[in-house]
Order: structure tokens, then C-alpha cells, then sequence
């Protein structure tokens, strides 16, 4: 009886554990247009403990959604937004950056939160601002469109992977080769480099080819979303509740891109 109640013990243990790690955390964003209430993916945790940090902190009280895209995104995070008046909006954050967090099944379908960050030019890397974020409205998509974005999304990918090749220290050889053929405009080397290399890279980009599954495909067509920054920007959580309030504040006056009227935000933490 002693080792069956141990056991019992230990797989309630056991199964609390398992529960508390597949809690999202929840929070809410009080705005002057309502609530938006939000849940942090666990399998994004950098960007969800930064988030939780930043929330508890105080960081977002009293910035505004800056930038709001009517069928597109409302964005928000910029602490120099809470000054009165204040141009220029969109550089600010809290001096860091965040190593991109990419998943495949994290798609930007309406209500997902993702983070904001500068682009592939000056950040290869695409590291996610340390603050300013996006929630996604965007529009509903057919299949045609989503074929395009899993084609745009996989030429990115054998971009990033050509980079990452030839900017690995074991394949200096090939860079060197790579250089030379294009200084002397050598069409013949650069043709050989591409045979040999093209297979090696082919075999990299088989085992992360971006696809849509059936789930993700059903979601585009019948909710929404911004398909087209799939596998671009790191997704870290979906609004819950207030969808309603994303597409109110979507559909305010603008100028530009910029409410006229400053739409200011409180994020505090549910659970």
C-alpha cells in the first residue's frame, strides 16, 4: 500500500508539472479603444520571458500603437512613443535585440503577436527587436496566394542557407573560389563552383523546406492573415480575446500610418 501510495503521489506530481509547462502565460493590453487579452507561446521562450520581463516592468505602460495598417498590422512597443509629439517613431527599444526564435508552425495568422525588427540588410540574422511588436489583422488568402508565399518563403531560406555556407569557416575554400571567379568574371569557374556546391545545398534546404500543412492553409482561407511575413519574423503569441479591438484600432484615423489620435497601451500580466 506505502509503494502504490508513493507512486500515486508521484504521477500527480508528475502530471501537475506536465500541465504548469504547457500554460501560456496570459496577458492583457488596456488601450483607450479596449481590451486585447494575449497568450505567450512557450515554444518561443526567449521572446516570451523578454515580453513577461518588459510587461512586469512597466516598460509598455503608456507607449502607443504607432504604426496601424488597416488589412494588415497594428504596431505598437517603441518607448519613445510615450513622449507627446514625438517623431520619428519606430527605433526605440530597450538596447538589446533578440536571436530570431522561427518556427514552422508559428504561422502570422490574424491575431498573432510577432515581433518587429529591422531588415535583412543590416540584420542577416533577423533578430527581433527587444521590445516593439505586432499584432496581426491582415485579409483572408486563396491557394494560389499561399503556393506564391511558400515559394517566396523557400527563396529566402535557400538565401539564408547559400550565406550561411559560404560564410562558414570549414568552406573558406569555396568562398575564396566563389570571389576570385566573380573578380575575373570567369563564367566557366563560377558554372564548375555551382555544380559542386548546388547538391550540398539542395541537401540543406530538403531538411527545412517551408511547406503549409492542410491546418495552417484552412486557417488562411477562412480567418485570415499576413502570410507573406511567414518565416521572416519570429511569431510569439495570438490574441485570445479582442480581435475585435485589433480591427478598431486598425480602422482609426490616420495619418499616414500614425493614429491621429495616440491610441496608448497598459500591459499587465493575467497568470
Amino acid at each position: 500500500m506505502r509503494i502504490s501510495g508513493q507512486l500515486t503521489l508521484l504521477i500527480l506530481l508528475l502530471s501537475f508539472t506536465l500541465q504548469a509547462q504547457d500554460e501560456r502565460p496570459r496577458l492583457k493590453i488596456e488601450t483607450s479603444e479596449g481590451d486585447i487579452v494575449i497568450e505567450l507561446y512557450n515554444e518561443t521562450p526567449q521572446h516570451r520571458d523578454n515580453f513577461l520581463k518588459l510587461a512586469k516592468e512597466g516598460f509598455y505602460d503608456g507607449t502607443t500603437f504607432h504604426r496601424v495598417i488597416q488589412d494588415f498590422m497594428i504596431q505598437g512597443g517603441d518607448p519613445n512613443s510615450k513622449t507627446e509629439g514625438a517623431t520619428g517613431l519606430g527605433s526605440g527599444g530597450p538596447g538589446y535585440t533578440i536571436e530570431a526564435e522561427i518556427k514552422t508552425d508559428l504561422i502570422h495568422k490574424k491575431g498573432a503577436l510577432s515581433a518587429a525588427r529591422q531588415g535583412d540588410q543590416v540584420n542577416p540574422e533577423r533578430r527581433s527587436s527587444g521590445s516593439q511588436f505586432y499584432i496581426v489583422q491582415g485579409k483572408v488568402a486563396d491557394e494560389g496566394m499561399l503556393q506564391q508565399m511558400e515559394m517566396r518563403a523557400n527563396q529566402a531560406l535557400m538565401q539564408q542557407i547559400q550565406r550561411a555556407f559560404f560564410t562558414a569557416p570549414e568552406n573558406k575554400e569555396y568562398l575564396e573560389r566563389l570571389q576570385k571567379a566573380q573578380t575575373e568574371k570567369d563564367q566557366v569557374a563560377l558554372q564548375s563552383l555551382s555544380e559542386e556546391v548546388q547538391p550540398l545545398l539542395e541537401a540543406r534546404m530538403e531538411e527545412k523546406k517551408f511547406s503549409y500543412t492542410e491546418e495552417q492553409k484552412a486557417i488562411y482561407k477562412e480567418i485570415g492573415g499576413t502570410p507573406f511575413l511567414d518565416q521572416q519574423y519570429t511569431v510569439f503569441g495570438e490574441v485570445i480575446e479582442g480581435l475585435d479591438i485589433v480591427d478598431k484600432i486598425a480602422a482609426v484615423e490616420k495619418d499616414g500610418e500614425r493614429p491621429v489620435k495616440d491610441i496608448k497601451m497598459t500591459v499587465t500580466v493575467i497568470d
